[in-house]
């Protein structure tokens, strides 16, 4: 694997990710940047979700073919499963969106989104519109064209039923849309403030060959890659293997193609083709009326020294003196941009800020050191560093590969912001769409970072200068050195001990509130609250770093005309009544995971209180971790003890003690030891226990053997949370003991129903539920129940992992009737 990372380092990196540290590139990837400035051409790839895209494809036109290709994800993932952890909703967004940004690290890809959110699976298009608006969602992908400009746009699937999911049919859709008015200047004009209309020349739709699904035909465009490169060391479609495979979150591990293939294309608007995806597009300078700057490009690239990129320095210069003269403002910016990196990498400059923390607050003085060299034999000089606040003026010539260190003590700006997601700024009030604080941000794929140093520099006479972010960096026993962004965070950050509460046998709810404070505060009032009621506690006195617990309890006369559950709200401020204006009311929330850097994102701190409406009979309960979810968690916030076990606890002699055993989502498919667990499993069913199982699908399953009679799994899925339920079984006592089941405990999901039905089973399993998504077939696999000897076995492909965490009061009284069916 080290081998394989340090020949993708010659790749080219056209996304526009805010690296940590200024360095140069490898000369390989040098060479292809200036490959790529010979071509005026753009081209937009469009999708639904990270990880659609078609990797191979774009890694051929970023390092084959030199193109400046770029990736729009209408959405983050929001909506998918997690076989790494427990995050879900934004929270596994921001995993995504990261791993799709790991991934154009070594494709070569741009990256862009849209604001709509993933809501989950979907059959149709008209299905995911009635949570997207087109008319929004439209303008959106217009936006990224008149930004981008691409020339050709191509899209992964059909706006069929061939897409196989409701988005990737829309993600058809609103690519056509978009085409046919980015160039009509009289859709979206208010965008025409900051881009002007733009008309591609063709709409290409990219057909595929998915199991049984074929899109292609002979009669369509074809086009070969996956050739090898001699620059990265392998060919396109293995680089894209390694490229998919980063989609860790999604278990999208893809396998290293070698060798050519063919990719197909249909027309769908515009211009038709023939030869070449850029047929009647002029790709050259001769574009601008500039062919003469091509036939200079050409001569650097043939003159080219991989082992002394630097004897390009001088004629890189020349060419940035030629460019400044195009008259066409946007190639003129766009070539310069691109060529100030070259010439950033050719003279071999890196600079680094960092300090040994990893978060501060606006408004904090920290030491920091900035360390620079550069390696080209032209002199290479520092004239200033803008330090944030303040400069320092300079004429520093940067001896080659000679290290040179200034310590500085920088405040960071007082108005400087949360370090954060912009899409997660705001809650997404509809479900369907993230709420920007800021039109100008739509697009980006992450928040730009603008705390930076700047550095001016001089190189053969020519004015440059380079943002270096601060950063953190830290010396890691196993990994080396880590660089990450410095987080800015609140002055404190407040949350609930638990994302529920459950009100007490007489009324009454009690609370618990952590503070995390990141400076010394003194005399602050401590409050829950929401519109009709609050308690507070004071004074309370905190020191940086270290978490204080809070205890704050509703009485049951406060409580007495509340019937409902409800939410509360918890923030800290210096002052009670100033409680609505304070900006200490907010959640830190850490996502670490190795392939990504450290994630930070906040929430509004909110609880919701449940009041009682189950029973239980069950009185110790294990659960066994899968891929993550929140299981234990709920069931130990609603009054039931949860142990979770590990695989030595799992003989038959140590579950004797529960009453009932609760597998995690996908155990089958992420533990492979799970089929050296089922003997135990299955004795401790068959000697008198209750062996609860939830979904699990078919991608890599460790076993089939899972259950003590045959059940074949499936993809067939519910995905409309409020599909009509049939009771196959009303008397079962699982629907009756010791809650009794009705249509309202099903009210209220969340998402889905339920997934990966199962479509077979043996005889001696009952089938509970049937339930269909609108016309389609019932599916009566949600849950079957089987006696097992002495003991009770249950599979459910219902979505407890959704439903239990959104606090569904129906899904915690079906849960508890599992849990207690032996009881």
């Amino acid at each position: 694997m080290k081998k394989i990372f340090a020949l993708l380092a010659g790749i080219s990196a056209t996304v526009a990710l805010q690296a940590q540290q200024v360095r140069p590139a490898t000369s390989g990837q040098i060479y292809n940047e200036i490959a790529r400035l010979k071509n005026l051409t753009n081209v937009l790839y469009l999708a639904a979700h990270p990880d659609d895209e078609n990797t191979r494809l774009l890694a051929y036109l970023a390092n084959g073919q030199h193109i400046n290709t770029a990736y729009l994800s209408l959405t983050r993932g929001d909506g998918g499963q997690n076989i790494l952890g427990t995050e879900q909703g934004a929270a596994l967004g921001l995993i995504r969106t990261h791993e799709l940004l790991e991934a154009r690290k070594l494709d070569g890809a741009g990256q862009y989104f849209t604001r709509a959110v993933d809501f989950g699976f979907s059959k149709n298009y008209k299905e995911t519109f009635r949570h997207w608006n087109e008319t929004q969602l439209a303008g959106d992908v217009v936006w990224v064209i008149r930004k981008f400009r691409p020339d050709v746009i191509i899209t992964r699937f059909p706006p069929n039923e061939q897409a196989g999911h409701g988005q990737h049919a829309a993600s058809a859709i609103l690519a056509e849309d978009g085409f046919r008015m980015a160039g009509d200047k009289t859709k979206y004009p208010e965008q025409l403030e900051h881009y002007s209309a733009w008309q591609p020349k063709r709409l290409l739709f990219n057909s595929f060959r998915f199991g049984d699904r074929n899109t292609t035909s002979e009669d369509q465009f074809k086009l070969d890659v996956g050739q090898y490169s001699p620059v990265i060391g392998m060919g396109y479609g293995e680089l894209a293997g390694i490229s998919r495979s980063i989609h860790r979150s999604q278990g999208a591990g893809t396998p290293s193609t070698p060798g050519v293939q063919k990719e197909y294309f249909k027309l769908v608007a515009g211009e038709g083709v023939t030869n070449s995806l850029f047929d009647g597009i002029d790709i050259t300078w001769g574009r601008v009326g500039r062919a003469d700057i091509g036939t200079f490009i050409e001569n650097i690239l043939k003159q080219y020294d991989f082992n002394h990129p630097e004897k390009s320095l001088e004629d890189l210069l020349i060419l940035r003196k030629e460019i400044r003269d195009v008259q066409d403002e946007y190639w003129r910016e766009q070539k310069l941009e691109e060529l100030d990196g070259i010439i950033m990498h050719t003279s071999g400059f890196m600079a680094e800020l960092y300090t040994k923390q990893p978060e501060t607050i606006a408004g904090a003085n920290l030491p920091f050191t900035m360390r620079m060299l550069a390696r080209a034999g032209m002199p290479v000089r520092v004239k200033y560093i803008n330090w944030t606040t303040g400069d320092s003026t300079m004429n520093i010539r940067l001896k080659s590969d000679s290290l040179y260190t200034f310590e500085r003590t920088i405040h960071i700006p007082d108005n400087t912001p949360v370090t954060e997601p912009y899409w997660l700024q705001y809650p997404a009030t509809d479900g369907g769409h993230y709420v920007l604080s800021d039109n100008m941000l739509l697009g980006y794929p992450q928040t730009p970072n603008d705390l930076t140093a700047t550095v001016g520099l001089e190189i053969g006479g020519e004015k440059f200068t380079v943002k270096v972010p601060l950063s953190y960096k830290k010396l890691d026993p196993v990994r080396g050195d880590i660089i990450e962004q410095l987080r800015i965070v609140p002055r404190a950050s407040v949350a609930f001990t638990s994302g529920m509460f459950i009100a007490d046998a007489d009324g009454s709810v009690t609370t618990s509130v952590r503070v995390h404070p990141n400076k010394d505060m003194q005399n602050m009032h401590v409050v829950v609250f929401n519109d009709k009621m609050s308690a507070s506690y004071y004074p309370l006195n905190l020191k940086k770093g270290i978490d204080t617990t809070i205890e704050l309890k509703f009485t049951a006369a406060v409580l007495k005309d509340i019937k409902d559950d409800f939410y509360l709200s918890a923030g800290i401020t210096e002052k009670e009544v100033q409680l609505k204006h304070s900006d200490l009311k907010r959640t830190q929330h850490m996502i670490q995971y190795d392939h990504l850097p450290t994630l930070q994102y906040f929430t509004n701190s909110s609880a919701k209180v449940l009041h009682r409406n189950w029973k239980v009979t069950a009185k110790r309960i294990a659960y066994v971790e899968g891929a993550g979810d929140l299981t234990d968690d709920i069931l130990d916030a609603s009054g039931l003890p949860v142990d979770v076990l590990k695989t030595a606890d799992i003989t038959a002699a140590k579950l004797k003690q529960y009453d009932a055993v609760i597998t995690g989502i996908r155990i089958v498919n992420t533990d492979k030891h799970f089929p050296n667990l089922m003997p135990a499993l299955m004795d401790y069913t068959r000697n008198g226990g209750t062996l609860i199982m939830q979904y699990n699908t078919l991608q890599d399953m460790s076993t089939t053997n899972f259950s003590p009679y045959p059940i074949t799994l499936s993809s067939q899925r519910v995905t409309e949370e409020d599909a009509k339920i049939e009771f196959l079984q009303p008397q079962h006592r699982l629907l009756n003991y010791p809650n009794k089941i009705t249509q309202e405990d099903f009210a209220g999901w969340v998402q889905e129903r339920g997934l990966y039905f199962p479509t077979k089973w043996d005889d001696k399993y009952q089938p509970l539920f049937r339930m269909n998504d609108g016309d389609e077939k019932p599916l009566d696999g949600a849950t079957l129940y089987a006696p097992y000897g002495k003991g009770h076995y249950v599979y459910t492909s219902l979505a407890f992992f959704r439903q239990l965490p959104a606090g569904n009061k129906g899904a915690i009284r079906l849960l508890m009737n599992m849990v207690s069916v032996g009881k």
